[in-house]
């Protein structure tokens, strides 16, 4: 295929039955915002750019798609129609050669193929305007399309102008269209927004384009939930489960397990090797995750990368962290942004760990909290281990070195450094440095008198 449009989103509505102050194009689907899904598909294409239409809620569109390079903007000031929204392109667009593939910001189900095969049809028919149309059971709330006696598209009756017998045509308009731009821009200025709504429809182009005998093609797509438009928060919840299937689909068929698939929501960016299994309630987000890893049930992972061999267990939250082989996070243990795990590294039930590094086998197996520290190999951290990183001002670093035994209940008052093969007592609170192969024991003398609790004992009675 030849064709290298120009690519053009239309994402300038404010989306009224979104019912939200949230731009309906920045509303998640499979946690990114819809409009990343179609400018994901439009840097997949050939294209010879990318441009965006705003207009409610500009800016922030603006910042949401700030990742995507090159792209290129221009505000719908009023919205008075699609027609009226590609307009607001017409400057930059009219100095341009060739074609353009004017893409929907809220249809986001389009399949790379079909999207391929609509502009191969454009080429080879040599059409003005190609047009992507469905036949749909129930077509309420679309457009129709009008064919002759001979199948040829004469038109598309938008459905508060459509009349009772327009109606009941079943093939509708997918708001997906493929011009060629100097025929677009002539057509554009020939409309009017003499119709029910005042607006100014991008659909009566094709009109325009079939009166002066410029030929317009219908590119029907068998799979009609390609062409679902999200204008509510039902349709919204469509099409997750739609692309959430999809995802889940292409993953089993890559040699991964996943058991209660329906409940597991993998995004579109999330790679994953063969043999790792995922069970019931996994929420998996723009991660890498090596062969033979286990996810137990209702974790979260979030911009991580987990290597083979990886056991996460029930319950846990993994965000922006590396995994090393081999190692065990869990249950419910939580890796806040920053953690580093090497090989065979184990952090146990009810384990917090925050912007820390640990390295090979080092144990962390209960109800502790690690923040801004770097954990040496081998090292033990008993349970109920704290590192007291935040004076309310600063964070600082805490160093074990290799080798260490930290005693249940301890803490530490960082900045300091514990030397390798230490040996810190429970109940210690440490708040110096120790040189290498250290015992640590910092406790208060036990104080015993017997007979004396019945004091304490008799006001509660």
């Amino acid at each position: 295929m030849s064709l290298l449009p120009h690519i053009l989103v239309l994402a300038a509505g404010k989306g009224k039955r979104m019912r939200s102050e949230l731009p309906k194009v920045l509303h998640e689907v499979l946690f990114q915002p819809m409009i990343h899904h179609v400018l994901d598909l439009a840097y997949s294409l050939p294209q010879a750019s990318v441009s965006i239409i705003v207009g409610h809620g500009g800016e922030e569109v603006q910042e949401a798609c700030r990742d995507y390079s090159g792209a290129q903007f221009f505000e719908q000031r009023e919205q008075r129609g699609t027609a009226d929204a590609v307009k607001s392109s017409q400057i930059f667009l009219q100095k341009q050669q060739g074609h353009v593939l004017i893409l929907s910001g809220d249809v986001i189900l389009l399949r790379k193929s079909s999207i391929e095969m609509l502009l191969k049809t454009h080429e080879t028919e040599k059409a003005v305007c190609s047009l992507v149309t469905t036949h749909l059971e129930n077509p309420t709330g679309y457009g129709r399309v009008l064919r002759d006696a001979k199948g040829s598209v004469r038109g598309i009756r938008e459905e508060a102008d459509s009349s009772s017998l327009e109606k009941k045509i079943t093939e509708i308009n997918a708001g997906i269209y493929c011009f060629e731009i100097a025929s677009l821009f002539d057509a554009l200025s020939k409309i009017s927004n003499q119709n029910r709504q005042g607006e100014f429809y991008l659909t009566d182009v094709i009109e325009v384009l079939v009166r002066e005998n410029k030929k317009v093609v219908g590119a029907v797509f068998a799979d009609s939930e390609e062409t679902l438009g999200i204008n509510d928060r039902v349709a919204l919840s469509q099409a997750e489960r739609v692309l959430q299937k999809r995802v889940n689909q292409f993953h089993m068929e890559n040699g991964v397990t996943l058991r209660g698939g329906e409940n597991i929501w993998i995004d579109t960016r999330t790679e994953i090797e063969a043999d790792v299994t995922i069970e019931t309630g996994g929420r998996i987000q723009r991660s890498k995750i090596g062969k033979k890893t286990v996810v137990e049930a209702n974790s979260r992972i979030q911009f991580s990368t987990l290597h083979s061999g990886v056991k996460i267990k029930q319950g846990s939250v993994i965000e922006e962290s590396v995994i090393g082989d081999k190692t065990t996070v869990g249950p419910y243990a939580h890796l806040r942004p920053g953690s580093v795990l090497g090989v065979e590294v184990k952090i146990g039930n009810f384990v917090e760990v925050k912007k820390s590094v640990f390295k090979d086998g080092a144990k962390a197996s209960h109800l502790s909290y690690i923040g801004d520290a770097e954990i040496g190999k081998a090292v033990n951290l008993g349970c109920g281990f704290i590192t007291c990183n935040y004076d309310g001002v600063n964070k600082h670093k805490t160093i074990i070195e290799e080798g260490c035994f930290i005693g249940s209940d301890s803490q530490i008052i960082a900045p300091l450094t514990l030397g390798a093969r230490s040996y810190v007592a429970s109940g210690t609170t440490v708040t110096k440095s120790a040189p290498p192969e250290s015992l640590v024991m910092a406790r208060v003398k036990q104080i015993t008198k017997p007979g004396y609790a019945k004091r304490f004992l008799k006001n509660n009675e």
